[in-house]
């Protein structure tokens, strides 16, 4: 290839769509790696819902409209695949698992996993999700006095610690407890270092010995080491008889090599507790801000007879599920994905090109005012008449729809459940909200602190 062709290469492609220039990205550059939620809001609004990046070789395309982005994700999923820059940073830590796989092979694992999150089985699991979540909240908590004082609780690291245990128990039929500092230490590590590389300019070699590739190896031998004791510790105790009918079990049974199930294992641990621990500490605030929605959850959870479900709360604790639903509306935990064109289509009227990378930001969708009225506010009673499915992806959307879905709404269900019948959250003295800090997950910056009081017993 000439020199010539070579740049002819580096040069955007132009198809004709709005956004900013180079100038404007390298002026900008700061803080996008810093605040990448702003700047896509602020390019939103001023280019529209089809925004141009002026990167080298094929399009980047940012996409708000819901048709866009439902012909990319479902519609066209067979050519628009995972083989980006996100995933591919993701697959550095979790291995080719089912969320960052841009093989084929992906339909095969998802076949294999699919028994371990139907309903039937999710159903005998929710015992295990309210032991998780009633441990974690007993060893925080036991320690409140009744009456009108409270404390100031760091609610992020409570839905951490339970999201954590919940997997464990849940997923893998295995206490996590004695290794879930390390591991919690590891997945915050991992997704930190994975965000850093998915935002990089220019890509580096993963066998460079940066500090970034040091430190990445490092959390991932951790990953390494958990997963490889709880295989060890299942093929101990199953011997000769089959593995269960948990996720583990399921993938033992395949006869799938070691190194595949310890990627499955480490996407479930990443992907199961950062993105519900995240979701449930936002949720929690803006019922500390909406204490009359809180209040009408408590009521709902106590005219509940018996245990919270894992399943079915649409039904029977609409408003609950509603608070879940709306919670999920404004703070995604996925705020961005993104695919990249297997061949030429077309795209918000555009012929697009082999290579056109989309990303889609549910961030974004979920905050137009075409769809949503009120769009910053919280009403959780958007969703006690249905769901506006067009505009509404906390969990991906297509075939690539998350697999653990069910599994982490009826978490955050049961949480809540556990957690509202004997307390009561509020905002403490001189409330500012934390912001919102785009990793692999959108987590609370520096933490949740809400103030926690014992409810009245009636």
């Amino acid at each position: 290839m000439s020199v010539a062709t070579r740049l002819q290469a580096m040069q955007p492609t132009d198809i004709g769509v709005p956004g900013p220039t180079s100038l404007d990205m390298a002026r900008a550059f700061r803080s996008v790696r810093a605040d990448p939620l702003s700047f896509l809001v602020a390019v939103s609004a001023q280019h529209g819902d089809t925004v141009s990046f002026p990167v080298p070789g094929a399009p980047a395309l940012l996409l708000n409209d819901p048709a866009d982005v439902r012909h990319v994700l479902q519609a066209s999923a067979r050519t628009w695949t995972k083989d980006t820059v996100q995933y591919a940073a993701l697959a550095r830590v979790t291995g080719p698992g089912l969320l960052a796989s841009a093989e084929p092979g992906w339909i095969e694992h998802r076949r294999l996993a699919a028994p371990a999150f139907h309903h039937e089985r999710l159903g005998a699991v929710g015992d295990e999700v309210r032991a998780a979540a009633r441990t974690a909240i007993d060893a925080r908590l036991a320690g409140l006095r009744d009456g009108p004082h409270g404390e100031v609780v760091d609610v992020a690291s409570l839905t951490h610690a339970i999201g954590l245990d919940a997997v464990g128990r849940a997923l893998f039929s295995a206490d996590l407890s004695g290794l879930a500092h390390d591991l919690l230490e590891a997945t915050s590590e991992a997704a930190e270092l994975v965000v850093r590389l998915g935002r990089s300019i220019l890509p580096t070699a993963a066998w460079a010995p940066t500090r970034t590739n040091l430190r990445l190896r490092a959390a991932r031998r951790r990953l390494d080491v958990g997963a490889a004791e709880i295989i060890a510790e299942r093929r101990r105790r199953a011997g000769a008889a089959t593995h269960g009918d948990d996720l583990l079990g399921l993938l033992l049974d395949s006869g799938m090599a070691d190194d595949a199930i310890r990627d499955e294992l480490v996407t479930m641990v990443i992907a199961g507790h950062e993105t519900v621990a995240a979701a449930l500490a936002w949720t929690l605030m803006l019922l500390a801000e909406h204490p009359a929605d809180q209040e009408r959850v408590r009521a709902e959870l106590a005219g509940h007879p018996g245990p919270v479900p894992l399943v079915g709360h649409r039904e029977r604790l609409p408003m609950t599920r509603a608070v879940v639903d709306e919670g999920l509306r404004l703070y995604p935990p996925a705020w961005a994905v993104s695919r990249r064109a297997g061949g030429a289509d077309v795209v918000a009227g555009r012929e697009v090109p082999a290579g056109t990378l989309a990303i889609v930001s549910p961030w974004l969708v979920h905050r137009r005012p075409d769809l949503w009225p009120e769009p910053l506010a919280f009403r959780p009673e958007r969703f006690l008449k249905g769901t506006v499915r067009s505009g509404y992806l906390p969990f991906g959307q297509g075939p690539r729809l998350c697999i653990g879905r069910d599994f982490a709404l009826g978490e955050m269900v049961l949480v809540l459940a556990e957690l509202l019948r004997e307390h009561r959250l509020e905002v403490p003295a001189g409330w500012s909200r934390p912001l919102p800090q785009a990793q692999v997950a959108v987590h609370p910056r520096g933490g949740m602190p809400l103030l926690v009081r014992r409810a009245a017993r009636a």
